[in-house]
């Protein structure tokens, strides 16, 4: 703020000051902080010289559209043949910084038609370069004469008009000279990467020395002799972006919106959660190849390089401003790849299997929420169940009931017994499985969806024969007294395959009942009486024992209550390691308890026969 302040010319009425601003650091924080990195200095003078080409082609359409670059490490030289500026333009618009040099009552009435839009891109320069020279001659103003602009990084600045011989055509030249460090940032082979990267797309004629920069048409507008070749012609250009070989293409052709370019399939699963970086043009200059928010969060696996003449660009012009035009393209995008999905469906099913064996995640999210998608794929996602892998539609039409459960935990207990008795069960803890089930009867009508729990397995056992039950009261006595500390019922039932001596069930109503017990034990009086009010009704886990399996048999014909206890932890632990449950620490005690009882009462029998 200025050090004086002007009197009050009444009291109490307020005076008008103005800020003092420091320009060597706000240079500084503009050219050293907005910016991810140096290369983009390059981008900003090529979008400054388009920009002027542009608004000269707008007033003089048969004007010549060329910009020029020339790179020797300590310096860079970038011509072009546009709008050029008057000394007053320079003062009003290169040295101010925060006013657009496009705005309405300047240059231009079309602001749509340039790339920059915030006037302060010329200051990524001095990310390079310790000083940067304009030279400039307007178009709009023939008589005026050629202007001198320069400026230093500690932002201060000379103008100066020069002989009408210094610039004889209208246009502008822009000469850096290269800050201590930075000479490979101006080298001829640098400067061509980074203009080639960014320009390749530029409707102009833009040459670094004798080398083309734009590479026109774009690679997904150009013609092709057949549709193998053209695919294969854009697996080489997404090798050439992105490093990898594409499962196949998309075109995204959205005309209202101004947009066109491909997505490419990856040709491995990725994480949901993994952020993806595509690759965004903005009338034909890149700007940005990070760009996240571009498509639906569920088309995780596809990468794209588009060019758009809507989208708009945040103050960096490094990423894209969320607004109601990207939501809309966002939108229009995801249908284009739902598109692709159906026609595949529809017509390439070798492909779509090919897509899905890698992508079914992605496509599952898709259509947990899209009814249309989840009725055409269907046949096609596939689903763990105890029939094997099947899709939906094919385990339907083998089950009356579709049965799943909600974790892994839960399927790996019951697959091989409810397959064993004839129940179909769906593995529903992988990620949107659940959801999936539940929605089969919106789009499946008439099908019977049930979750899966310890009870209805249970039904589905058969059972023994009360007087055989009977006899076995004091083996199960002594059984259940054993289990019970862990919050366990011991029962039993007759059932296939005979090889498979118990059965651990229990379901989460079941689990989340021991967890607050065990909560209970360990708290203080205060929790422990709130928790024991929260105590439920809910069935508890439970130790199915085979009848059918002679192991039983022979363990029910014990006489040794000790050993009927110690044989019946070991079931107990063997039960768990088979469902693949991760084990509490009073289970890992029960096994290693169980090991030992057996291998002491082995040696111990081994001693009274000696």
């Amino acid at each position: 703020m200025d050090s004086q302040t002007s009197q009050s010319s009444a009291e109490g009425s307020p005076s008008a000051h103005t800020f003092q601003v420091d320009l060597r650091g706000l240079v500084d924080l503009l050219s050293h902080h907005l910016y991810s990195s140096p290369r983009v200095y390059l981008r900003e003078l090529l979008q400054n010289s388009v920009d002027a080409v542009t608004a000269r082609r707008a007033e003089q359409p048969d004007a010549p559209a060329r910009v020029r670059l020339v790179a020797d490490g300590g310096s860079l030289r970038v011509e072009d043949t546009g709008i050029g500026l008057t000394e007053s333009d320079v003062h009003e618009l290169l040295a101010t910084i925060g006013r657009s040099s496009k705005r309405a009552e300047g240059l231009s009435q079309a602001r749509s038609d340039f790339l920059g839009q915030f006037g302060i891109g010329l200051l990524a320069c001095f990310l390079v370069a310790e000083r940067i020279r304009v030279v400039s001659r307007s178009a709009r103003t023939p008589g005026a004469p050629p202007v001198e602009w320069t400026a230093r990084e500690d932002g201060s600045y000379t103008v100066r008009t020069l002989p009408a011989d210094a610039r004889p055509e209208p246009g502008t030249t822009v000469h850096l000279t290269a800050r201590a460090g930075a000479g490979e940032w101006l080298t001829e082979e640098r400067v061509l990467a980074l203009a080639r990267d960014f320009g390749s797309l530029l409707p102009y004629d833009v040459r670094v020395g004798e080398r083309a920069v734009s590479d026109l048409p774009a690679p997904w507008d150009r013609p092709y002799p057949s549709p193998a070749a053209r695919r294969a012609a854009l697996a080489r250009h997404c090798h050439e972006l992105f490093g990898f070989t594409p499962l196949d293409s998309i075109d995204l052709d959205v005309p209202l919106a101004g947009v066109r370019g491909v997505a490419y399939v990856l040709p491995a699963a990725v994480s949901p959660a993994q952020r993806a970086g595509h690759r965004v043009h903005l009338k034909g200059m890149l700007l940005t190849e990070r760009a996240e928010q571009l498509l639906p969060d569920w088309a995780f696996f596809v990468r794209c390089v588009l060019d758009t003449d809507s989208l708009r660009p945040t103050a960096s012009r490094e990423s894209l401003y969320e607004d109601e035009t990207l939501a809309a393209v966002r939108d229009a995008l995801g249908e284009r790849i739902r598109s692709w999905l159906t026609a595949l469906a529809a017509g390439d099913p070798e492909r779509l299997a090919a897509f899905l064996s890698v992508h079914h995640l992605g496509v599952k999210s898709l259509a947990r929420h899209d009814p249309e998608m989840l009725r055409t794929m269907l046949p096609w996602l596939p689903f763990e169940t105890s029939d094997g892998r099947l899709s939906l539609e094919e385990f339907a039409q083998r089950h009356p009931v579709v049965h799943f459960t909600r974790t892994v935990e839960e399927y790996r207990q019951v697959a091989a017994i409810a397959s064993a008795q004839g129940v179909g069960v769906v593995n529903g803890g992988y990620t949107y499985d659940s959801e999936l089930v539940e929605a089969l009867p919106s789009v499946r009508p008439g099908t019977v969806v049930a979750e899966l729990d310890a009870d209805t397995v249970t039904a589905h056992l058969d059972a023994v024969d009360p007087a055989e039950e009977l006899a076995l009261a004091g083996f199960l006595a002594a059984a259940r007294a054993r289990l019970d500390p862990l919050g366990c019922d011991v029962v039993l039932r007759a059932f296939h395959p005979l090889s498979v001596p118990a059965l651990h069930l229990d379901d989460r109503s079941a689990r989340h009942e021991r967890a607050r017990a065990e909560a209970e034990e360990q708290a203080d009086d205060l929790w422990a009486g709130i928790l024991g009010s929260l105590r439920g009704g809910a069935p508890r886990a439970r130790l199915v024992l085979n009848h059918l399996n002679p192991l039983i048999r022979r363990i029910g014909s014990l006489a040794d209550g000790e050993l009927i206890g110690t044989a019946t932890e070991s079931l107990y632990g063997q039960a768990l390691l088979m469902a693949q449950r991760p084990l509490r620490p009073a289970d890992s005690a029960l096994l290693n308890r169980a090991f030992i009882g057996l291998l002491e009462w082995a040696t111990h029998g081994e001693d009274g026969r000696r």
